[in-house]
């Protein structure tokens, strides 16, 4: 030991960077510096200067700076974020500058200007997992800030982290997002310029209207909507705009148009509570703001004295619905845009329009679409596993295995996007699946699929992905349990082709896989009924009945190929053996 004392203080530690910082310099470099050179001259210092902030070092592309209070440092980037938007607002998508800012409170050692400690770590692994234009501060942060700032918090949940032993809570801050009294004054006054719409769909949740004249519904209304919000808001691929904000239309007649252009949004959801004797009837609909059409309605009816299990009804049926609508209406939109205007997010939806066909040559056309939307923007996680999903899922539309170059680009596009989105639940979903069964990794597959549910359990497709690794893991009860999963992943999403598709297909052979064979051929069938080519569907009857037909369907497999996709991946020694003895009858080439 040195016996040198070590100087210790508590700050506020505010650390940024510019997302897509290495795509934005290898498009047009010079561009790109005197741009951030300007937007640091002219906005960001003199904002952090003016609320107290010491930039204690930059970066080429980030900066770190010490507040003595967490009020001053929220504000500060808030302001800055603010002002970024505004810059941003007239220029095109490639070129924007835009900050991503994470804030924690903690202590710090100083050391000649330096700064160093948990602090600072922290600091930087909250920017890590803000999005562009946003702000993500701590637990520690939030509750010292709180009331004293006049802004919107999202809660994250808790968070994992890159290099911090523990989980901590997260809170999301969006620039522009105000709260309820000062977007209500602001709106009142007509004084609220229009916000730029995100570059992902994006909704707010008014508070649904109450037709009873019953106070007790107005409660019921107002945590049904709460719920919405609070579930759509775990979708990352979605922007949601926080209750605070939202509700500050509470009881007003609203133009939707002008909510829209408020909030910022593309897409509003709104309905109304009635009570007629012992039953409520809930309604909803979803409507393009811009616009004004609608693009989803239903109604729900129940007892009232079930009020809390009516409401969970409710906030699963309108989250299973609008989540995949929000994404389709996004893909309509971008089907309307010439092609000399795409961007990446345009060719993102192009290639999940084609995606989402499930057949072998619409998953050629989209994985090129992907690949060019990673080319635009190399920092786009959801662009990643996409294409490697689209790579992963080439052998259970024909049978025939990946080739080592394929495989190894779908699990270099998976790495990249757990890299880019550590915390989507998406994006964890099908890293499960890649782990699982393009790897042949069933214990991490498990473990990600976990973690995919715990952020977001209204996500479908993490169900499914929960459903097929337990009917293969072969353990006690697993078909059972991958059958109630891959029914929760129906019930949470019965209007997705794909979802219902991918969870019959499991079924299939989780019934087999029970003994229960007529009920796994009669679920065969109508998987056939509705897509006749399907490989797993003619394999289970080939397992059960011996219908030859999976020959005449598929001439060019190979008996390796089928071992690759129904046996390798099966833990179970009985099943295994089952399935080979049935791939061996077909008598096929090796």
């Amino acid at each position: 030991m040195t016996g040198e004392r070590v100087e210790r203080r508590l700050a506020a530690v505010l650390a940024a960077d510019v997302a897509g910082y290495s795509r934005l310099m290898g498009a047009d470099e010079e561009g790109t510096l005197a741009r951030l050179k300007v937007a640091r001259k002219t906005l960001v210092d003199p904002t952090l200067a003016k609320h107290r902030g010491r930039i204690v070092k930059t970066t080429g592309d980030g900066m770190l700076v010490e507040f003595s209070s967490a009020v001053d440092a929220v504000r500060g980037a808030v302001e800055v974020q603010s002002g970024m938007a505004e810059q941003n607002a007239s220029m095109p998508l490639d070129v924007r500058i835009e900050f991503r800012i994470g804030i924690h409170v903690g202590d710090i050692i100083i050391d000649d200007n330096d700064i160093f400690g948990d602090g600072v770590n922290i600091a930087a692994r909250l920017e890590g997992i803000a999005e562009p234009g946003g702000i993500c501060i701590s637990d520690d942060a939030q509750r010292q800030v709180r009331g004293k700032v006049d802004v919107a918090f999202e809660d994250m949940g808790s968070q994992t982290l890159r290099n911090i032993a523990e989980p901590m809570r997260a809170w999301r801050v969006r620039a522009g997002e105000v709260s309820a009294p000062e977007i209500a004054k602001q709106a009142s006054a007509g004084s609220r310029l229009p916000l730029a719409l995100p570059d992902k769909p994006s909704i707010a949740v008014l508070p649904f209207q109450n037709m009873s004249g019953d106070p007790e519904q107005e409660y019921f209304a107002d945590g049904m909507v709460e719920d919405i919000i609070t579930e759509l808001s775990r979708f990352r691929g979605l922007f949601v705009i926080a209750r605070n904000s939202s509700f500050a239309y509470k009881n007003r007649a609203v133009d939707i148009k002008l909510v829209g252009r408020e909030l910022g949004v593309r897409y509003v959801l709104e309905g109304s509570v009635r009570k007629s004797g012992r039953r409520v009837r809930i309604t909803g609909q979803l409507i393009e703001a811009s616009t004004g059409a609608h693009l989803w309605a239903d109604k729900f009816e129940g007892e009232l004295q079930d009020a809390f299990d009516l409401q969970d009804k409710v906030t699963v049926s309108v989250i299973g619905a609008i989540a995949p609508r929000l994404v389709e209406a996004e893909v309509e939109r971008a089907r309307r845009k010439p092609p000399d205007s795409w961007d990446a997010y345009d060719f993102y939806l192009r290639g999940l329009a084609l995606y989402g066909q499930r057949n072998a040559e619409a998953n050629e056309q989209a994985l090129p679409l992907f690949r060019k939307a990673i080319d635009l923007n190399p920092e786009f996680g959801l662009a990643y596993t996409r294409a490697a999903a689209c790579l992963a899922l080439k052998p259970t539309f024909g049978g025939v295995a990946l080739t080592d170059g394929e495989r190894s680009e779908a699990i270099r596009f998976n790495d990249r996007a757990l890299t880019l989105e550590p915390a989507d639940s998406f994006v964890l979903g099908w890293a499960s699946l890649i782990f699982a069964f393009t790897i042949g990794d069933l214990e991490r597959g498990s473990d990600y699929v976990d973690r995919a549910l715990a952020l977001n359990p209204n996500l479908s497709n993490a169900w499914n992905a929960r459903a097929w690794i337990s009917s293969c893991l072969g353990k006690p009860g697993g078909f059972e349990r991958s059958l109630e999963a891959f029914d929760r992943a129906i019930r949470l999403n019965p209007f997705d082709d794909w979802t219902v598709f991918i969870a019959m297909r499991g079924k299939c052979f989780a019934l087999w896989g029970l003994g229960r064979n007529e009920d796994a051929i009669e679920q065969a069938k109508t998987l056939i009924a509705r897509a006749p080519n399907d490989i797993y569907a003619w394999f289970i009857r080939w397992v059960i009945d011996a219908d030859p037909t999976i020959r005449l369907e598929f001439p060019q497999l190979r008996s390796s190929d089928l071992k690759k996709l129904f046996v390798e991946p099966n833990r179970s020694l009985q099943h295994r053996a089952m399935l080979e003895e049935a791939i061996d009858k077909l008598g096929l080439a090796e």
